[in-house]
């Protein structure tokens, strides 16, 4: 798969804060690629920086395999912060708005209005708007152009449940279409739910990065007792797909493989002669495996 975005050891610093150290990763084409981290994290900044708002220290990035920049940026469309509409306007008549300060899209605004599901209400004016819809239409103004990626900075915040199932069921529906979509949220729930890829950030630096399902892979542990607990250990050291061993209150947990199931466990210390008096899977959660990250 190739790659729409490569960023190559991006430092950035705001005297003595040190806001990004050393970032660098890859964003594959067509995938929905989510910044994850705390805030202050330093998320924003390298939204900012990748789109030309603010100037790294050190470091290069390159959308679409080292195109010029000016001609890269016109196949972006970012949503940084919420637009200011016009309350008594139109969807319609903001995004004309929109479209002549961008010098873009001016033409673009019925496919657009379709393509967030608001050109039934292309003719309302914006304060009849729900959150959900209002955050919409600002991705609306975002995908005037037609652009290849979308860069979208914590697009649920301040959204009610039903206004944050809204935006999910659009980026779902945008990255369906074939668009690329970059997303910074410090909501873990987010990018578990629409995200293919993610990074994670932490007060400026990158801890892991890649798809999510390999990325945020909840860790799941296996307890197990038996009479002779130095004979159990000794065993288990011996069957493959065991990761991780530890000794706690007279109960050995294992980290193992996501191929190695409870009875497999079972079946091994029975061929070794092993009775097994307590077999437990304890289920760790992936909201578990992100404070551990970061914290």
């Amino acid at each position: 798969m190739s790659s729409v975005l490569s960023i190559q050891h991006i430092s950035k610093s705001y005297g003595p804060i040190q806001a990004l150290r050393d970032v660098s990763f890859d964003v594959p084409e067509g995938s929905v690629f989510g910044v994850l981290g705390p805030n202050g994290s330093g998320k924003t900044t390298l939204l900012g920086i990748l789109l030309d708002v603010l100037l790294a220290n050190s470091g290069t990035y390159s959308w679409f395999g080292g195109m010029d920049p000016a001609r890269a940026r016109r196949d972006i469309g970012a949503l940084l912060e919420t637009p200011n509409f016009y309350h008594y306007l139109s969807a319609f008549n903001n995004l004309e708005i929109t479209a002549a300060i961008k010098q873009k899209g001016t033409d673009d605004r019925n496919r657009v209005l379709q393509q967030v599901g608001l050109f039934e209400r292309r003719d309302s004016s914006f304060q009849t708007f729900s959150l959900g819809m209002k955050q919409r239409l600002a991705i609306g103004a975002a995908l005037l152009g037609g652009p290849k990626v979308l860069v979208l900075d914590e697009p649920t915040n301040g959204l009610d449940p039903a206004g944050i199932a809204e935006i999910r069921d659009l980026i779902r529906k945008l990255s369906n279409e074939g668009i690329t979509v970059i997303i910074a949220s410090h909501l873990l729930d987010e990018i578990e739910k629409v995200c293919t890829h993610v990074a994670i950030l932490k007060t400026g630096k990158l801890l892991l990065h890649g798809p999510v399902d390999e990325v945020l892979r909840s860790e799941d542990q296996v307890e197990v007792r038996a009479a002779d607990m130095t004979l159990l250990q000794q065993s288990l050291q011996a069957m493959p797909g065991i990761r991780k061993m530890r000794l706690a209150d007279a109960t050995l947990q294992l980290t193992c493989d996501a191929s190695v199931m409870p009875e497999h466990i079972n079946e091994f210390c029975a061929g070794k002669g092993i009775t097994l008096s307590h077999l437990l899977l304890k289920k760790k959660s992936l909201e578990t495996k992100f404070m551990e990250l970061t914290n």
